[in-house]
């Protein structure tokens, strides 16, 4: 995935505009972003460290996660950060058919719903592992009610062989404009990299008069 730069080019969301790559607003805000969780040895932190800031984000679960973390899934909602699918078992769209794609995404609401029956949440956004749609997979996951939420920065906190500290330039140096959506990861794999990294963004970005916010749309 080395091809992905770390801030989205406009024409890319220009080809897609029916997806979701950032906000328009006045108001200095930043979307924070985690992918892949629940995960036992990381999530927990990863909601302490946005706590200690009043920061909410965004969390787009893996179904299988959930199922096997339930704890940590009310966690996360009990902090009043949002939640959305990212499929049942981080499934890669451009090698999947639009059958199976659905099928495992509708296996990951199925699990997810039924961990939201005692809450007021409503599942309503999508966000395909490794920005991987095609178009008859992003239409029909938008006929189910989806929003589909894709990014302007990426932190790239999964790839092993960039440093911690280039982990965190990515951030700082392309998130410097308003309302950006901003990828971590709260995996085991993305560990390192994202604790070294996230609580300097947090801080860097408090200090600047920046609010973080979950996505609602």
């Amino acid at each position: 995935m080395q091809f992905i730069p770390a801030k989205i080019p406009q024409f890319i969301k220009r080809i897609f505009p029916n997806y979701v790559w950032d906000f328009s607003s006045k108001d200095k805000v930043l979307y924070l972003t985690f992918d892949d969780g629940p995960t036992p040895e990381i999530t927990q932190w990863t909601l302490n460290t946005l706590k200690q800031y009043n920061a909410k984000a965004t969390f787009f679960c893996i179904g299988n996660n959930v199922a096997k973390n339930p704890e940590l899934f009310h966690a996360v909602l009990k902090e009043g950060h949002s939640i959305g699918n990212h499929t049942q078992d981080h499934v890669k769209g451009w090698k999947t058919s639009t059958k199976k794609y659905l099928e495992n995404v509708t296996e990951a609401e199925t699990i997810i719903n039924k961990k939201l029956e005692s809450s007021q949440v409503k599942l309503s956004l999508f966000r395909p592992p490794f920005g991987q749609l095609n178009n008859s997979q992003g239409k029909a996951i938008i006929q189910l009610g989806y929003k589909i939420i894709m990014w302007s920065v990426v932190a790239f906190d999964w790839e092993q062989k960039i440093p911690k500290e280039q982990c965190l330039k990515n951030v700082i140096n392309k998130a410097s404009t308003k309302n950006n959506i901003i990828v971590f990861h709260d995996s085991i794999k993305a560990s390192r990299n994202m604790k070294y990294a996230l609580p300097k963004v947090l801080e860097h970005f408090s200090k600047k008069g920046y609010v973080f916010k979950a996505i609602t749309v």
